[in-house]
């Protein structure tokens, strides 16, 4: 690798890059690469895991060790909200004192990086960038979790609901970056879901040779002229897009997988211009939701045409809800107030007579039944007859989905 040297934080200030993760051992690994990688970074850590106590746990530490510690109380009764309060403060406190070339958000096991790059964005910071440490053998097992959090004490709150396999698939897909372990029990199957899954992201090997911390828990920082930056360095310091990335998880036009088989894991992309009818596909929810180890997408009921309904699957356990109007349903003069990147993706697969509103729902999984998935998800469309009596006797069948999204 070249000698490059290591950049002066950025003008619009201290740059901050995110690494989380439920794959505690992968993440920790992922962040004393960048301490080792990067002289003058530091790291700052909610440990919420104290929550239970009445406060969050803060500590900031370079490559020698901890600088600082302290404790911020529970907001609302939430760890979370806490953390929220206390880390753009820590931050700035970090920019104003100078001396710091890179600050390193190691997120607590199961905070989300979207929200968390939200937070330093508005709060006047530069994200540089988002990581999400992933241990290969391990993405199955945690997709295939429908355990609560708190269930496993990773509650970020009393009222937290979310399971192990949703938080896990929004930490995965929402980071441009993963940093991925060098795991012996990872095989070519477990490689292929991860690269299935999220296609677009990059990924950065944490080789086996590279210590998780400084031997004698001591390191000696070259000058920073001849420092050469690591891979997962660059990546950190590349830039983050935030609107961007918000707009790739969005429904409407978010980056799904492309269709792929290979090693024993598909990847079906499902398309329809025929709206469900809403009762047979609510009768089929258990079947599709349990077909694939991870689904998403938007979808369209034929009781509903002004909605678009976002489809979110993992661990067995699928949640629906509405996602605003199509465009199409929309009067001219709103679409102004819409995002551009929302009305060029809706514009690329633009129909003359239904708009955008279409069926879009893509299905990841070892052992896909491809076949079976496909003929259950066409019995759920209108049939032909259905189809040709119009929207107006659309509006008359069974409301079957009213109770599940509680309108």
């Amino acid at each position: 690798m070249p000698e490059l040297p290591v950049p002066e934080p950025a003008a619009s200030g201290l740059p901050v890059v995110l690494v989380g993760g439920l794959h505690a051992d992968a993440r920790r690994a992922a962040v004393a690469r960048l301490l080792a990688d990067v002289p003058g970074s530091v790291v700052l850590h909610h440990d919420l895991s104290t929550a239970a106590a009445g406060t969050v746990v803060r500590t900031i530490r370079d490559a020698t060790g901890v600088l600082d510690a302290g404790r911020a109380p529970l907001v609302n009764d939430c760890a979370c909200c806490a953390l929220r309060e206390d880390l753009v403060p820590e931050l700035e406190r970090l920019r104003d004192a100078g001396g710091t070339r890179l600050a390193v958000v190691e997120l607590w096991d199961s905070v989300e990086p979207k929200a968390m790059a939200e937070v330093v964005a508005a709060g006047g910071l530069t994200v540089t960038g988002v990581i999400t440490a992933v241990d290969p053998a391990l993405v199955l097992p945690y997709l295939a979790n429908g355990d609560d959090l708190a269930d496993g004490g990773l509650a970020a709150a009393a009222t937290d609901q979310r399971t192990v396999a949703d938080t896990f698939a929004r930490q995965l897909e929402y980071a441009p970056v993963l940093a991925v372990a060098d795991s012996p029990e990872a095989d070519d199957e477990d490689r292929e879901l991860l690269a299935q899954l999220h296609p677009t992201a990059r990924q950065v090997p944490l080789a086996p040779e590279d210590p998780a911390e400084p031997a004698g828990g001591d390191l000696t920082v070259p000058p920073p002229r001849l420092r050469p930056l690591s891979v997962l360095a660059r990546a950190a310091l590349a830039g983050f897009d935030i609107e961007a990335a918000a707009a790739a998880q969005h429904p409407a036009c978010a980056l799904l997988p492309a269709e792929a088989d290979a090693h024993g894991v598909t990847t079906l992309v499902w398309s329809s211009r025929r709206p469900f009818h809403p009762e047979r596909l609510y009768a089929a929810l258990e079947d599709l939701t349990c077909a694939a180890a991870r689904s998403r997408g938007r979808f369209w009921l034929a009781d509903k045409p002004d909605t678009l309904f976002h489809w979110d699957a993992a661990g067995g356990a699928l949640c629906v809800e509405s996602a605003g109007p199509w465009l199409a349903s929309l009067p001219d003069a709103a679409w102004e107030m819409v995002p551009p990147v929302r009305r060029a993706a809706a514009a690329l697969d633009w129909h003359p007579e239904h708009g955008d509103r279409c069926q879009h729902l893509v299905f990841t999984s070892p052992g896909l039944d491809r076949d079976g998935l496909e003929r259950l998800l066409e019995s759920c469309l209108l049939t032909d007859a259905e189809y040709a009596a119009g929207r107006e006797a659309w509006q008359h069948l069974p409301h079957a989905f009213d109770t599940l999204l509680e309108v």
